[in-house]
């Protein structure tokens, strides 16, 4: 930077913007919940996925190799698992569950992750 050049702050209009897909098993999982739910779970999934999905904060988590994604968003009770293809910047959400004390459940089904 040259000298008396401001420092411009960094804004998410200079990120690069990921598309969000889901898969029919994601929707079927946010058709079961109630409305304002599921709503409120997809704003915040544009929210905290558009821009920098891969990069690790309270909510977002890389997770350990299983079955199910590689990465997870926490949004108070559910959780949101999805994978990244970096190369053409798409998240696809492949799963929304809801977590009841400690454990897990994805399509009423107890999950062990």
């Amino acid at each position: 930077m040259a000298a008396g050049e401001k420092a411009r702050p960094i804004s998410v209009y200079n990120l690069p913007m990921y598309e969000i897909r889901y898969i029919a098993e994601a929707m079927a999982d946010l058709a079961a919940l109630r409305k304002f739910d599921s709503k409120t779970i997809l704003d915040q999934i544009d929210a905290y996925l558009k821009y920098e999905p891969n990069i690790e904060t309270r909510n977002r988590k890389r997770l350990e190799p299983n079955e199910i994604a590689d990465w997870e968003l926490r949004l108070g009770k559910y959780r949101v698992f999805y994978d990244i293809e970096e190369d053409i910047k798409t998240v696809t959400v492949l799963a929304v569950g809801v977590k009841i004390g400690n454990q897990l459940y994805i399509r009423n089904e107890k999950t062990g992750l």
